[in-house]
């Protein structure tokens, strides 16, 4: 009998194939074994296991619900588009679902400090709900051109109780936050756990995150099969580091005939004219190479270093991408596509208005590509996972591009 792929990977050292593991200092490998012994002990307990069942049910509102996006389908004329509304999970976006078990964990290791990096701010909103429902401090490290670009998001954090750290060197993005909180938490690691924001970092982050994501996909199969009586024949989500990407398409992973397909952000440029720095496409574009603790692929400048980069979508504002999706990729399981800012924004005003809801940036990436393939797949079902809601962005998307009238 073949073997699940969860079952398989990553392996004990954090690997999937040859991406991931920890490159860290001594220093710190000691508490990364300690996480992760902590969590495999506590995944098989089941106390913490009804807890997390609970606060997904009463707290976070789960299971989220499927929508037959109807007059989606209607205009494009092909395949019919179908939405995991992880929008409607509380906080806004799938970002709970890592955070609250990562809060659990924290707790559970006697921990009194939760601390994280965030680009779109969806994230930080989540880490602290979860240390507000925990009684725990919480420090949220993000850089000042997203503070900017997603105001809203940091009001959320400070109302919540969270201290909101901006971060002044570098780019001044994603990136540079991810440095500032790892070394938030060097100083301190007894007393706090760095509940990263992604599938990305030293193991065992990328193992962690993704198991918690996994209830989306696990839903997701279940309502699609209720729904339409079968499963879809595509799948869609956006990738920065990739954890909604990865929660959705988990549950998938062995239904080979089902195609998985990460869309990243190529930015300012077009599919004929890719230019460096103007996008964040790590698996379509980078190569292999080591950055904030894990071996992935990453996008690199003329030196070998990380490469600057941009997405209209501060939550896919990244140089590299979590492992797992660079192994899955290697092997053929999925395919990458690319969007570019101009796409996003158009699949943006598309949803909002044909059927009332406001995605996130992040999320319309990947409407925008089953936008793009739907026409000519007609008697196809896609399914787009619908990460978080658009209200963090509104102000941003108004002072930049209006109402969408010449979009």
């Amino acid at each position: 009998m073949k073997i699940p792929y969860l079952k398989q990977f990553p392996n004990n050292e954090g690997y999937f194939g040859k991406f991931g593991g920890a490159f860290i200092p001594d220093a710190i490998l000691k508490q990364m074994k300690e996480i992760n012994e902590a969590y495999d002990l506590i995944a098989q307990n089941a106390d913490f296991i009804a807890e997390l069942r609970k606060i997904r049910r009463d707290f976070q509102g789960r299971p989220t619900p499927l929508y037959f996006a109807k007059n989606l389908t209607q205009k494009y004329n092909g395949a019919g588009i179908y939405l995991k509304r992880e929008d409607l999970n509380h906080t806004g976006a799938h970002k709970l679902n890592h955070c609250m078990g990562e809060a659990l964990l924290a707790k559970f290791m006697g921990k009194k400090k939760l601390i994280a990096e965030t680009g779109a701010g969806q994230h930080g909103v989540a880490l602290a709900t979860a240390a507000a429902y925990f009684g725990m401090e919480c420090e949220i490290h993000m850089g000042e051109i997203d503070i900017e670009k997603e105001y809203p998001n940091v009001t959320r954090m400070k109302i919540l109780g969270a201290k909101v750290v901006p971060v002044s060197f570098g780019g001044r993005t994603l990136k540079e936050a991810v440095d500032s909180a790892f070394e938030a938490y060097l100083q301190d690691p007894i007393n706090s756990l760095y509940a990263i924001g992604s599938i990305v970092g030293p193991h065992p982050f990328p193992k962690i995150v993704r198991d918690f994501q996994l209830i989306v996909g696990i839903e997701a199969k279940e309502q699609f099969y209720n729904l339409t009586g079968e499963l879809p024949d595509i799948i869609t989500a956006c990738v920065g580091g990739g954890s909604n990407a990865i929660g959705i398409f988990g549950a998938f992973i062995d239904d080979e005939y089902i195609d998985l397909i990460g869309v990243e952000p190529l930015g300012k440029s077009e599919s004929n004219n890719v230019i460096q720095g103007s996008h964040a496409a790590s698996l379509s574009y980078g190569s292999e190479g080591i950055m904030h603790g894990f071996n992935s692929i990453m996008l690199k400048d003329e030196n070998g270093n990380p490469a600057s980069v941009h997405s209209v979508a501060s939550g896919l504002d990244y140089p590299s991408v979590g492992p797992e999706h660079a192994y899955l990729s290697s092997i053929g399981r999925t395919k990458i596509a690319t969007i570019n800012d101009k796409e996003t924004i158009k699949a943006f005003f598309e949803l909002s208005r044909l059927e009332g809801i406001i995605p996130a940036i992040e999320s319309s990436h990947a409407l925008a590509y089953a936008l793009k393939i739907a026409p000519s797949l007609k008697g196809k079902k896609i399914l787009v996972n619908l990460s978080g809601r658009g209200d963090k962005d509104i102000d941003f998307i108004v002072k930049n591009y209006g109402y969408g009238d010449s979009i």
